[in-house]
């Protein structure tokens, strides 16, 4: 497992899903302190970890948020800039408001994050894993607003990747396709689905007709690889998206 040990890190999206699942594998990995954010002011009180925690609830979508919260990043060593929210409609019949609800949060929450890591790495260099998705590499229907924010967040990782090199800051994206994650409960198929046979049964059912491993990953197997992205032993890995979609993509 790579070693944390001594370092402060940065988490969006940290109450739930692969923020949380992240948070307890890098504590558990000897992080001395976890700066976590997320809009859920009582999920993340919840959070119990064996580092410090500095616990921040707040939209990523403000900059305001983000100018009080530099006090609590000092000299920031790691940021995992995985807030986001989903949602599914066909172009045709799209709400304006709902693109731009899944826009800002996806993209303008992760410029911010992203802006807010490189102004507290810059003395002394560190390292950026952002949480996309294969949706962005991988066009299906219903899936605009959510597949363009990622396909767009990818390229914003490159170039902050090259324009982060010259302070030794790495960036880098992990790109899942199925996670078992809430996000899901927000797409209202696979909502139908699990009122009906159950959540379980209903991500099987989904995995198996859309990956070739015929599995989704759990949000521990993610938080693995942003855990390496971010470490010591990817020293020369930036500006790369690994792909881990159980073969969706191919």
């Amino acid at each position: 497992m790579p070693a944390f040990t001594h370092r402060t890190i940065l988490i969006t999206g940290a109450a739930s899903g692969i923020g949380l699942a992240t948070a307890h594998h890098l504590a558990h990995a000897g992080a001395a302190r976890l700066v976590l954010v997320d809009s859920d002011a009582d999920a993340l009180a919840r959070i119990d970890l064996p580092c410090t925690l500095d616990l921040l609830p707040g939209d990523v979508r403000d900059e305001a948020f983000w100018d009080n919260a530099a006090a609590y990043l000092g000299d920031l060593d790691h940021a995992v800039v995985n807030a986001g929210v989903a949602g599914a409609s066909g172009i045709a019949d799209h709400d304006f408001a709902e693109w731009r609800r899944i826009l800002s949060v996806n993209l303008d929450g992760a410029f911010l994050t992203l802006r807010a890591a490189m102004r507290a790495m810059k003395r002394r260099g560190g390292s950026i894993v952002a949480t996309a998705s294969a949706t962005g590499i991988k066009p299906e229907p219903g899936t605009a607003a959510y597949g363009a924010s990622k396909a767009a967040l990818m390229h914003l990782v490159k170039v902050a990747a090259k324009e982060g090199a010259a302070s030794n800051i790495r960036v880098n994206a992990v790109a899942p396709a199925g996670v078992e994650t809430p996000v899901w409960d927000a797409v209202p198929m696979f909502a139908a689905s699990a009122a009906e046979i159950g959540r379980d049964a209903a991500f099987a059912e989904i995995a198996r007709a859309a990956t070739p491993l015929g599995r989704f990953a759990s949000a521990d197997e993610i938080a693995t690889q942003i855990a390496f992205l971010l470490s010591d032993n990817a020293a020369l890995v930036t500006g790369t998206t690994l792909v881990s979609d159980g073969g969706y993509t191919l």
